[in-house]
């Protein structure tokens, strides 16, 4: 186990190096102003198309503009803003935050751009049926000299988008707080990861294979109620605090630009760790929120780049803020025996007593699900895209037994892994939007010029 833990390590260093850097944040800065800014100046025509003004049953997709939104966001608004906030501030000190919310800024023109795209390139599985997403953007619209491109995504996706993290960090929060608190599985912690795992599986299995359309229904129905008594709680606890805020958002801005919290002092590796718990938490770059996005009943692509650059923000600037504020505030996080999501619960309890533990498990169990139902989509759009759709269901029984290896294995190792995974699926993402980023623009002046019409 520690020597896959090391390779996993190495795997992630390397893979997010500042090349890869410079490509997300070169890339979507380049985004922000090459569109004049458009998804800030345009954000409440993206609010009343995600409300459904301009919804049209007949035309082309599988769901709605407010399904794909939500179905993406089941993927990226779960443990990633619950327990990755919590492993970027253990890795990276406060001022990671701050480089989550930069990217996140930057991520939402990048959403813009490859969300439009995945609607603009939309392309045809071996059985004939419309679908989006980078791998058919690229060998649509850029040709077949660049199929290699959509191949490696579609093959890092294929790991990439397994429950990994969701199952461990699930199994943890259990683990701590209900089998330890009761001694149960103290000397069998292996079982008790199992009785964890094993449930969990079959109830992602009862979804996950009812497809896009049973997933989406899901994901519209819990995924805004759950934000909501996630934010109403986080809330609640910086209002009781407001005189600490001045002095924690100046800590959160200094920090960013000295990198004293951080491992080493280095200011270089407190942005990179920012860098990468934002891509994991709102997946903007990653080219996953595109096959979401590629699924909506539209036939005006920029409708749903709009629809789309509302999630990092949804995702980042609110729900992750409220994560890192209340763990900064508990000033727990300047001890290196807790991380991820034990570090979270122990600050919400901090501040809600049991009332914030509970609020805590119940958010952790809706939200690791949410996200494994959305997540098991993608995995099953790449395998169809490798290798056809008749091999879809076997890739979602490999999907539900790897909920089981993710409850069993060390967190280092899955969040290693997943991250190193990433890092592959965004090169070819962002290469391909780069390239195709002046047929966005056309499309956008289209559109808006339509729009005044």
């Amino acid at each position: 186990m520690l020597y896959l833990e090391k390779l996993a390590s190495e795997f992630a260093s390397l893979m997010w190096g500042y090349p890869l850097l410079i490509l997300m944040m070169g890339g979507g800065v380049f985004f922000t102003v090459y569109s004049r800014f458009t998804p800030f100046r345009f954000f409440r025509h993206g609010v009343k198309i995600l409300l459904g003004q301009y919804d049209n049953p007949q035309d082309p997709g599988d769901l709605t503009h407010f399904q794909a939104l939500s179905t993406a966001l089941a993927s990226t608004v779960g443990m990633g803003n619950i327990s990755g906030v919590a492993v970027a501030i253990s890795m990276g000190g406060p001022g990671a935050l701050f480089w989550m919310w930069i990217s996140a800024f930057v991520g939402m023109s990048t959403k813009f751009f490859t969300c439009t795209l995945s609607i603009m390139f939309r392309g045809k599985d071996d059985r004939g049926d419309v679908q989006g997403g980078p791998m058919y953007v690229i060998e649509t619209a850029l040709g077949r000299k660049f199929k290699a491109l959509a191949i490696l995504f579609s093959t890092a996706g294929l790991i990439g988008c397994l429950p990994l993290f969701q199952a461990n960090q699930l199994t943890q929060i259990i683990r701590d707080e209900i089998w330890m608190k009761n001694g149960w599985f103290t000397d069998a912690v292996l079982t008790g990861n199992l009785m964890v795992g094993i449930p969990v599986a079959v109830l992602v299995a009862f979804v996950i294979f009812g497809g896009i359309k049973r997933i989406g229904y899901v994901a519209s129905r819990l995924v805004p109620l759950m934000v909501s008594l996630y934010l109403l709680a986080g809330i609640f606890i910086v209002i009781t605090n407001l005189a600490h805020i001045p002095d924690l958002l100046a800590l959160i801005f200094s920090d960013a630009f000295s990198g004293k919290a951080a491992a080493g002092g280095v200011i270089g590796s407190v942005i990179i760790t920012g860098v990468r718990r934002a891509s994991f938490s709102n997946e903007a770059g990653l080219g996953t929120e595109a096959m979401a996005h590629g699924a909506a009943k539209t036939r005006e692509p920029v409708r749903e780049g709009l629809v789309a650059m509302l999630g990092p923000f949804i995702d980042t600037i609110v729900v992750c803020s409220i994560t890192g504020i209340v763990i900064l505030l508990s000033g727990l996080w300047q001890g290196d025996e807790t991380s991820g999501v034990t570090l979270t619960t122990m600050a919400f309890s901090q501040e809600l007593g049991s009332m914030g533990k509970s609020l805590l498990l119940i958010c952790v169990f809706i939200f690791s699900l949410t996200t494994m139902f959305g997540q098991s989509y993608y995995g099953s759009k790449c395998t169809g895209y490798l290798f056809g759709t008749r091999w879809q269901q076997k890739y979602n029984l490999f999907y539900v037994i790897a909920v089981i290896f993710g409850a069993v294995v060390s967190l280092n190792v899955v969040i290693n892994i997943i991250d190193g995974v990433y890092a592959l699926m965004a090169i070819p993402t962002m290469v391909s939007a780069l390239l195709l980023s002046p047929q966005v623009m056309n499309e956008a002046k289209r559109y808006f010029t339509t729009l005044k019409q």
